[in-house]
């Protein structure tokens, strides 16, 4: 994508019930940076990812996503792509049946040889036709990078990335989040420092507790 990309929240807070999950949280990252999340179990990292890819609205504050030159056919959600623990894929299906689904769901034309390029880039290619039910839990948090990918996002959001992940699975990831920095924004939630080699941005939930 041509342009450039900006990503910034002021003042955001949530509450569930009337109990604060955080509150008065800012931060901004332009292309070719990385926001690192981090705080304890319960902070409310994975909330505040959910903000950001537009699957929560925020209690209160503003979010804004911008690119330049600006793209009205796409919204926030069409900007963003996203690997969490709880995405769940169809286990009766294969990757390249799966990812035709999640073309389908974006508005994409399926691509044969674009899915098996994306397969082929997180090592799932000689498995492509294989149903996911038979992968290990491994395979498919690399698959769910290829969701995310499919529609080369602008901000790719990691929340706990080398989840289940084995040393070839984080080299893989690491080489995405390396590629995404240099033509977008990435953005990781985690408490372990040793899944992200740098960070220019952070925000700290735990800060203010």
């Amino acid at each position: 994508m041509s342009g450039r990309v900006h990503l910034a929240g002021e003042g955001l807070r949530k509450e569930y019930d009337r109990r604060p999950v955080f509150g008065n949280v800012s931060f901004s990252a332009s292309a070719g940076e990385t926001l690192l999340i981090t705080g304890r179990n319960g902070s409310g990292k994975t909330t505040l990812v959910k903000i950001i890819c537009g699957v929560l609205t925020p209690g209160g504050g503003t979010l804004s996503l911008t690119t330049n030159p600006h793209d009205p056919s796409r919204d926030r959600r069409g900007l963003i792509g996203l690997v969490s623990p709880y995405l769940q894929m169809f286990d009766e299906f294969s990757a390249v049946e799966n990812l035709a689904i999640a073309m389908g769901i974006r508005g994409l034309p399926f691509d044969p040889r674009a899915a098996d390029a994306l397969l082929e880039r997180v090592a799932i290619f000689p498995r492509r036709h294989d149903q996911v039910r038979t992968y290990s839990s491994g395979m498919k948090q690399r698959v769910k990078y290829a969701f995310a990918l499919i529609h080369t996002p602008p901000v790719l959001v990691l929340d706990e990335p080398m989840t289940n992940l084995d040393v070839e699975g984080i080299a893989i990831v690491r080489t995405i989040m390396a590629e995404q920095r240099r033509h977008g924004i990435l953005v990781v939630a985690t408490n372990d420092l040793s899944d992200i080699d740098t960070y220019e941005r952070r925000v700290d939930l735990d800060e203010g507790r």
